[in-house]
């Protein structure tokens, strides 16, 4: 299979260099892909090149991540994130785009959301809802695995072994993309990360529940068509909280993933890709297609 060649940008935000790519013709209905926690923006490379025969994609290495700027003040928090995500939208100068997020990435979407529906064709939420990143069996997961994370590996293969531990869903691409996007060596020959492992950890433990954001009133009040998917195998987004978010608000669907966790498009890319791309292609927004 042809894949789409990748296309790097950077803008400024805060005063912070912060890199993206994108994939795909410059006049396609756009959208614009936030990851998680500990993540980077190519691993939206699978699904991209799944959509790219119709749509642009762009995503953003949020601040501390990827080749992005790490911040020095920490403000690793879902504020400032939006502020990043506007700089972004403005430099590449879209005025309506569909809007996907992964666990972090959906708390920033769901953010953006409540602030300009009117830029928004759609939104896309990959695991995250109301009180996941609180008091949900993932969210303790994700602040032991935080604490509990190296600052540096001997090898690639002890490397590898991390992730496979944390990660035994993942699919063996995803797994290489993660090593490869993640992880870098240093001057010393030990495997090091590529984000700011130890700022946000500290920044993330020590988060207020104002930083966290409650995100009911942002689900009650979301007015812009939104789908949900949800890893039928999560400990971070409950099938309760799921069903009580597509109930509250009827601009929600929601679909679950078999045999995914919170991870749902590394753990089951062809399932995700394929609910997300027929999604994308029954959303009637002319404006976003370039129809009027």
């Amino acid at each position: 299979m042809n894949t789409a060649p990748v296309k790097d940008g950077w803008v400024t935000s805060d005063g912070l260099r912060l890199h993206y790519v994108s994939w795909g013709r410059d006049d396609a209905p756009t959208v614009v892909m936030l990851h998680g926690l500990r993540s980077y923006a190519h691993t939206w490379e699978p699904v991209a090149q799944a959509l790219v025969d119709c749509y642009r994609v762009v995503a953003l290495d949020q601040r501390g991540r990827g080749l992005s700027d790490w911040d020095p003040r920490l403000d690793y928090y879902a504020a400032a994130y939006v502020r990043d995500l506007d700089a972004l939208i403005r430099a590449v100068d879209l005025q309506r785009f569909v809007l996907v997020g992964h666990s972090m990435g959906g708390a920033n979407a769901f953010v953006y959301a409540s602030a300009k529906p009117e830029r928004l064709a759609g939104l896309v939420i990959e695991d995250m809802g109301p009180g996941a990143s609180a008091g949900s069996r993932g969210s303790e997961r994700i602040k032991r695995e935080l604490q509990e994370t190296p600052d540096a590996f001997p090898s690639w293969d002890d490397a590898r072994a991390f992730w496979r531990r944390l990660r035994p869903n993942i699919q063996e691409a995803a797994l290489e993309s993660r090593m490869a996007h993640s992880l870098k060596k240093d001057t010393q020959g030990r495997v090091v990360w590529r984000h700011d492992a130890a700022g946000i950890g500290k920044a993330r433990l020590a988060a207020t529940p104002e930083q966290l954001v409650d995100l009911w009133p942002l689900v009650l009040n979301l007015h812009v068509p939104t789908l949900l998917l949800r890893g039928g195998d999560s400990d971070f987004l409950s099938a309760q909280v799921a069903a009580e978010m597509a109930e509250a608000n009827s601009a929600i669907s929601r679909i679950d993933i078999p045999g995914a966790t919170h991870y749902v498009h590394d753990d089951q890319p062809t399932a995700f890709n394929h609910a997300l791309r027929a999604w994308l292609d029954r959303l009637d927004d002319p404006l976003w297609r370039g129809q009027v």
